[in-house]
């Protein structure tokens, strides 16, 4: 059947609009021993000065304070956020600028505190100062990073792009507005599983082709080693905490959802080719990286199913152990999403079909 396929992510300037209880954006000083010290994070993140450094979507940092209030504290002109207190969302931050953002008349006490950042903006970097304490509160040690990790790798469709979208038909602000990879399928399942998980998604791009052929200089390899995505030769280091007991690929979609052009250096057979040697390449990249106890599961739907499957086949065949197939059921999924995306309810869908999948998979988390 014809499948909904995606658009190119398009940027475009955006105001800034604060929402939620008891915002006040005033001047602050983070944690003395900067926000590394005082918070728990997964995401690639890149510590300058006072400040932690990002791009990917879906990148989140927990802590906690003891008072009646907390700040937090960013430099970030593009994407949006969530604040979320005690495990309730407080305030929703449309590209706050550079702030502290304060969360007042809270039970004096200690409470947890999570924020995450909703979109994808490749095109900008993002900064996070760390969280403060009104007067007479303090910030606490960090959260225990969970026992388990999970690496997401994808494109819009795992980004979660447009997934709060009430229309098919957005324009560039209302796609911002209206994504939010908290809610995606790859942060759903990690919160099921209990484990910490990185959402590394591009949206637009391919494993060999991106969308209509566009950008034809660049691929999602291009920018997967990277932690801040708009600094060309960028690349993200593992300060040895991040050990994946899985990675789930999701990559394909903008390689074949639309027919090749007359420009375009390719036939669908030699499209078909390459991609199966990048796809290969990739998971051996995956593997030589994280090693042989990491599960690597590729997931395959629409017109590039059999090519995951021919992959991951060849892979199992030549002797590796945890590399594995998942084929994308889409019953049932309405794709409500702006452009024909996931909807918020695609994303739990695909988070219950995910989870029950890796249930019996024999993961050494």
């Amino acid at each position: 059947m014809p499948l909904p396929w995606l658009r190119m992510l398009v940027a475009s300037a955006a105001a800034m609009v604060l929402t939620g209880t008891s915002a006040v954006a005033t001047a602050a000083t983070p944690h003395t021993d900067g926000p590394a010290a005082s918070v728990h994070t997964a995401g690639r993140v890149k510590a300058a000065g006072d400040m932690l450094r990002y791009s990917w979507p879906g990148v989140y940092f927990e802590g906690r304070i003891r008072g009646t209030g907390v700040g937090v504290v960013l430099d970030d002109p593009a994407a949006d956020y969530d604040v979320q207190v005690d495990g309730a969302t407080v305030a929703t931050l449309v590209t706050p600028g550079r702030t502290t953002h304060w969360v007042n008349g809270l039970r004096d006490g200690v409470h947890t505190v999570r924020l995450v950042k909703r979109n994808d903006t490749p095109w900008s970097t993002s900064a996070f100062g760390g969280f403060v304490a009104a007067p007479g509160g303090a910030v606490l040690a960090r959260p225990a990073a969970r026992g388990r990790q999970i690496e997401f790798v994808g494109d819009s469709l795992t980004a979660g792009y447009g997934n709060l979208s009430t229309s098919r038909d957005c324009d560039g602000e209302q796609l911002k507005r209206t994504t939010d990879a908290d809610v995606s399928y790859g942060a759903l399942t990690a919160r099921r599983l209990r484990a910490d998980y990185q959402l590394n998604a591009y949206s637009g791009l391919g494993m060999v082709r991106n969308y209509n052929g566009g950008s034809p200089d660049v691929t999602y390899r291009t920018f997967y080693d990277r932690a801040l995505l708009n600094v060309p030769g960028d690349v993200w280091q593992n300060p040895g905490t991040w050990r994946p007991g899985l990675v789930v690929v999701h990559l394909g979609t903008n390689d074949f959802s639309t027919p090749v052009g007359p420009g375009e250096p390719w036939t669908d057979e030699s499209l078909a080719a390459a991609y199966r040697s990048a796809y290969s390449g990739f998971l051996h990249k995956l593997r030589t990286r994280y090693g042989p106890g990491t599960t690597l599961v590729a997931v395959g739907a629409g017109p590039f199913a059999g090519h995951v499957k021919q992959v991951v086949e060849e892979r199992a065949g030549a002797g590796d152990r945890r590399v594995r197939y998942w084929p994308l059921d889409d019953t049932g999924l309405d794709h409500t999403g702006c452009h024909w995306h996931y909807s918020a309810s695609d994303h739990r869908l695909l988070a219950d079909r995910l989870t029950a999948f890796l249930h019996d998979l024999p993961i050494r988390w």
